[in-house]
């Protein structure tokens, strides 16, 4: 896949990531609040635990930003962008619920500090910075800037890459949401 269809590809998955993390704010305080029988967390706190994990990647994906368009002037980007090839199945697992072993520090943990409708909106500029880091590096900036990614052994990922794990990782998240909805659904079912 070249670079100019991957960036396509994360616009449009933080575009469905973003609408679907919004209807999440607008479940009935029940479906929210409802801790699942896993001892997992709330609704409420898997949106504040996106917020809260999405400030610090975006802290990360600014200073790339910046670096990369520094960097336009001094390295070949056209060299990078015909050698540039996405490592698909290294991203696969990232978007995916249970997929592995994930260890979050702990100033990412949920701390009940944020409203909802407060959750909402800072998810909803997190999503926006995003894509208008996108519209910046339309033209490839985002290789020539690589930083470690840990989670999953991820390696070395450049810009557009570190905003598509962004996207996964609340992916990630929705698919726990759902599943919280569900056995809530099946428990008020069987009463």
């Amino acid at each position: 896949m070249d670079i100019f269809r991957l960036i396509q590809e994360i616009k449009m998955h933080l575009k469905i990531t973003s609408a679907e993390a919004d209807r999440w704010c607008e479940k009935d305080e029940v479906a929210v609040n409802y801790y699942p029988s896993n001892g997992g967390w709330s609704i409420a706190q898997i949106l504040e635990h996106t917020y809260l994990t999405n400030f610090y990647l975006l802290i990360l994906i600014e200073k790339g930003v910046n670096k990369a368009m520094r960097n336009y002037k001094s390295l070949d980007l056209e060299s990078e962008i015909k050698n540039y090839s996405f490592k698909a199945e290294k991203f696969a697992a990232v978007g995916e619920y249970g997929a592995f072993t994930w260890i979050r520090p702990e100033h990412m943990e949920p701390k009940g500090e944020l409203k909802l409708s407060e959750i909402r909106n800072l998810i909803s500029l997190q999503y926006k910075r995003c894509l208008d880091y996108l519209d910046l590096m339309r033209n490839g900036e985002g290789l020539l800037c690589t930083t470690t990614m840990t989670v999953n052994e991820l390696g070395r990922i450049n810009v557009y890459e570190y905003i598509y794990f962004l996207s996964l990782h609340s992916q990630r998240h929705i698919v726990q949401m759902k599943n919280n909805e569900q056995e809530l659904l099946k428990k008020t079912n069987k009463k």
